[in-house]
């Protein structure tokens, strides 16, 4: 018997946070939710020791990224663009090939812009998406839905912060899942 090959596993995922910047947070809808689980998808990623990538979009006139989110950063360094698409943020998918990371979680803003290029352009490129339905948001409810639908149907993999994390763990009663347990209360 096997496991179903899209579930996520340690050896081949990394975490990929999009534009979480301060001075476009206050116009999105429920950005403090969208915060509060980058924030534990960040911790259960460091728990698991898996790799993390948070980009900017054009830090100049949008500002850095959330306080919130660099507090649980300190050692990352941003990758800056000024493509929608993370597919032009630096060498950042060749990275990811390189490194054989080819499952990647998303979460960040806005959905329907930067998040579902992004997204799109992942799936182009042979990367499996696992996207963090509550870690990613848009000013409007109907970009956010019609982005997530339109993700779901060309091939992303929609799901939540908790679901990722517990796929990355796979058993119970390790020290890791006592900790992200921990994490997701």
């Amino acid at each position: 018997m096997k496991r179903n090959p899209i579930i996520l596993k340690k050896e081949t995922t990394a975490l990929l946070i999009i534009d979480l910047q301060e001075r476009i947070l206050p116009v999105i809808r429920n950005y403090e939710t969208v915060l509060e689980n980058t924030v534990k998808l960040i911790k259960g990623f460091k728990v698991m020791q898996l790799p993390i990538y948070f980009t900017e979009q054009y830090p100049k006139g949008l500002g850095q990224t959330s306080k919130i989110i660099l507090n649980e950063l300190e050692s990352y360094s941003a990758i800056q663009k000024m493509s929608f698409s993370c597919f032009g943020a630096e060498n950042l998918f060749e990275e990811l090939h390189k490194k054989k990371l080819s499952q990647i979680a998303v979460c960040g803003i806005e959905t329907h812009v930067c998040v579902q290029q992004t997204v799109l352009d992942l799936l182009a490129n042979d990367f499996q998406v696992n996207l963090a339905a509550d870690a990613v948001s848009s000013r409007k409810e109907i970009d956010y839905n019609i982005a997530l639908d339109r993700m779901r149907i060309l091939g992303a993999e929609v799901t939540t912060t908790e679901s990722i994390l517990f796929e990355l763990l796979e058993v119970c009663g390790t020290p890791e899942f006592k900790e992200v347990s921990k994490i997701v209360k």
